[in-house]
C-alpha cells in the first residue's frame, strides 16, 4: 500500500483509477491485500474479532459508483501513511456507529470535513443501510439511479411500489431513482436515494 500511494492509484474512491484499483476497486484490493496478509501470517480468521465482510473479500459485497468525489484529500490528511490507515478502517467499515464515530475523529484531529471526504462519509452510509437491506449495487444507468438487489424477487414490490409511491420505480430485481436536481441545480437525489434504502427495510 505504500508502494500503491508513492506511485499513485488516481483519485482513490473518485473517478479516476489505475493498474489493479482500476480493474477491481479500492474496497476490494484493500480486503484482499488484508486477507493474503492474515494467511502470510497464519492468523485465524474466525479469532480476530473482525467484520465477517471485511474477513472475506471475495464474499458478495456492495458496489457504489455514483457521480462524486469522494476520497481523503492530501490537503487534509497530508501524511500518506495515516491516510492509508484510514483508508482501511473505512473499508471495515459496517455499522452507522463506525461511521459517525470516525466522523467525528475526523473533525476533531483535522478540522471541518471538506466536500470530498463529507461525500466519503455518505457513501459509507449508504453502504451501511445496502448491507441491511440487501441491495447489491447502487450505480448509474441511463441518467438514473439503480438499486440492483437479487432479495426483491422474494419482496412483496408491490407494497414496496406503494410505500415509495412515485419517487421511484419498482422492478423485479431493481429501483429505479431519478437523478433529480432543484432550480438552483443542487442534488435532491441524495437525500431521495437514502429514504428509498430506508423503505426497502421495512
Amino acid at each position: 500500500m505504500r508502494d500503491l500511494e508513492i506511485r499513485g492509484a488516481g483519485d482513490i474512491l473518485g473517478t479516476r483509477q489505475h493498474g489493479h484499483i482500476a480493474a477491481i476497486g479500492f474496497d476490494l484490493y484493500t480486503r484482499l491485500l488484508a486477507q493474503a496478509v492474515r494467511e502470510l501470517k497464519g492468523e485465524d480468521v474466525e479469532q480476530t474479532g473482525e467484520v465477517a465482510a471485511f474477513l472475506q473479500p471475495l464474499a458478495p459485497g456492495v458496489q457504489i459508483t455514483l457521480p462524486l468525489d469522494a476520497y481523503l484529500p492530501e490537503e487534509y490528511i497530508p501524511d500518506p501513511d495515516l491516510r492509508l490507515r484510514l483508508y482501511r478502517r473505512l473499508g471495515g467499515v459496517t455499522a452507522m456507529e463506525q461511521v459517525d464515530e470516525l466522523e467525528r475523529e475526523l473533525v476533531d484531529r483535522f478540522g471541518p470535513l471538506p466536500a470530498a471526504v463529507a461525500n466519503l462519509l455518505y457513501q459509507l452510509r449508504l453502504k451501511v443501510l445496502a448491507l441491511r437491506v440487501g441491495v447489491q449495487a447502487i450505480v448509474v444507468e441511463n441518467n438514473r439511479l439503480v438499486l440492483k438487489s437479487e432479495r426483491l424477487e422474494r419482496t412483496d414490490r408491490r407494497a414496496l411500489q406503494r410505500r415509495l409511491g412515485q419517487r421511484a420505480r419498482v422492478e423485479r430485481r431493481r429501483v429505479w431513482l431519478p437523478l433529480r436536481e432543484d432550480e438552483m441545480g443542487e442534488t435532491l437525489w441524495r437525500t431521495e436515494l437514502v429514504w428509498v434504502l430506508e423503505k426497502m427495510g421495512g
